[in-house]
Order: C-alpha cells, then structure tokens, then sequence
C-alpha cells in the first residue's frame, strides 16, 4: 500500500538531455535496480526519431526487456501518433505525450500547434483502446522560457480538451522550471475540479530550487503522482534555460519523512546511482540526500 506514486523519468527525461549515448546494456541494468528499489512506474524512453535523440535510439529494445520485470509499469514518452505505434509494438503499458501549452515551444518541442497536438492525442487513443493507457504532461504549464507567462485559463482549458479527446489522465509540467509554491496550488486545485479523478501528475524541475517546495504545494492540492529523475538528470532540449528534475531520491526522503509512504528502499535507490556513475562518467549528479 503506497500513499504517493513516485514515477521515474531518468531514463527517458534525464538521459536525452545528456548528449553522451549511455549503452543499452546499461540501461537494462539501471532500470532493473530502479524497479528493485521499489519504483513502480517507469518512463524508459521515448519513441522519437533517433535523427533527432540517438540517445533513445534503442527505445524499442529497452521497453521489451522492461517488460520482464514483475511489477513494473512501463511507460514511454510519444510525441506523435508514429511514436505511439512503435510504443503499442514494443509492448509499452503507458503512453505518455507531451502537449504544450506555449506555441513557441510546441513547435520547438514537437512540430505542431497545441491544438494539432491535442488531434494526435485523440488519435492514439482510438489506437490504444483497451490496449494500453495514454496520459498526457502538459508542458510549460507554468510559463515558457520561450514565451514567458502562459494563460493558466489556457492550461486549463486544454486540459479539459485533453481529456475530451480520451486522455486517461492530464497532468502538468514545470518544464521551464518557473513555478511557484502559491502558483502550483492554485493550478492542481483547478485541475482537480475541472477534471476530477482524471487530474494527473506533477512533473517539477528544480531550476530555481524550488521543485520540492512545489512538491509540498501540490502535495496540499490532492496531487498523489510525482515524476522524478534519478541525480537530478533532465532538463529539455527544447526550453533555454531548463535544468534538471527534481531529484527521486530527495523526492522519496521528503515524502517518507512526511509520514507518507512510497513503497521504495531509499538505501536500494542510492545504490542504483553507481550505474550511473559507471555508464556516464564525468556527467555531473545531484542530490541533497546522497551528499548527506
């Protein structure tokens, strides 16, 4: 019995911002030691065109031998109907797709307007029906690096519009890393009502030091999922400025000492940093608890 789904994105966030190619073997290895620390869902890639991230290149193979472990809810990142076939293939549980909230960086990120993205969202899930689950982080959904402020009606409405078009569940992100304690609970609490139990997850970087303040602030918002990347890895490609996730195992420290229960070995979950270590050498890695 778990309180707070903490959902690691190490391996799909983290390492396309990462411009060394860690090999596949490795990844097999590092998720294999995420999911035996007692994470339960993980984004292990993303179905883009390897042109674009050579880094995801190997997305097929790594969701095939993910699909191995007991347990485990494999999920990868789709931008477009394309990545979802090559996800439905390889046997993916989730989907998951980004959909922005800026046009600046939809276009950047994606190739496509908001609303074109939201066509491509309905589409895979007539395609993933009964099948496997799509759930969608909308992005930018706190401001744009690109852009600056965003509409949080906008964020709102197409949400509602996600949701309309079959998502299973509408989250926000902090891809920029700008939000705000106060900002983050105003907008979950609007997302809770506007979509009741198909509000999703909280994805938070910490370019400002603020991700696990957010973390607190959407945690009093009735949020019970939280995207994390192992050392902090992550960023985006697409958004200037944008530094890594919040870092799992600070996430897991926080919310264990909270009194809520996440159902991961914290010890276990430090020790799969060394993979990194070793898959990535030089490649810089953060963390408050593994400092301490």
């Amino acid at each position: 019995m778990i309180d707070v789904l903490v959902s690691e994105v190490g391996p799909r966030d983290g390492l396309q911002s990462v411009q060394r190619v860690m090999p596949t073997e490795a990844k097999h290895r590092w998720i294999a030691a995420l999911a035996a620390a007692g994470l339960r869902e993980i984004e292990v890639g993303s179905f883009v065109s390897p042109k674009l991230l050579p880094q995801m290149a190997d997305c097929e193979d790594v969701v095939r031998e993910a699909r191995k472990i007991d347990g485990l809810t494999v999920l990868a990142l789709a931008p477009n109907l394309k990545g979802a076939q090559r996800g439905l293939a390889a046997g993916v549980h989730k989907l998951s797709f980004p959909v922005s909230a800026s046009r600046e960086h939809s276009m950047r990120n994606i190739r496509m307007t908001p609303e074109q993205a939201v066509e491509q969202v309905r589409a895979a899930c007539e395609l993933c029906k009964g099948v496997a689950a799509v759930e969608v982080g909308i992005s930018t959904a706190f401001g744009c690096s690109i852009e600056g402020a965003v509409s949080e009606d906008w964020v709102i409405q197409l949400a509602v519009s996600l949701v309309e078009a079959g998502a299973e569940s509408v989250g926000l992100s902090d891809t920029a890393g700008v939000a705000n304690p106060v900002q983050v609970k105003r907008m979950f609490a609007r997302l809770q009502r506007e979509l009741g139990d198909r509000a999703g997850a909280a994805h938070f970087h910490n370019t400002r030091g603020q991700g696990l303040a957010n973390v607190v602030a959407a945690l009093d918002a009735g949020v019970t999922t939280f995207d994390a990347s192992q050392a902090g890895l992550g960023g985006c490609p697409y958004a200037p400025g944008a530094t890594g996730n919040i870092v799992t195992e600070d996430l897991v420290s926080l919310l264990e000492s909270m009194g809520l229960r996440t159902g991961v070995d914290l010890g276990r979950l430090l020790a799969a940093r060394e993979i990194l270590t070793e898959a990535l050498p030089g490649e810089p890695l953060y963390g408050y608890v593994r400092t301490a």
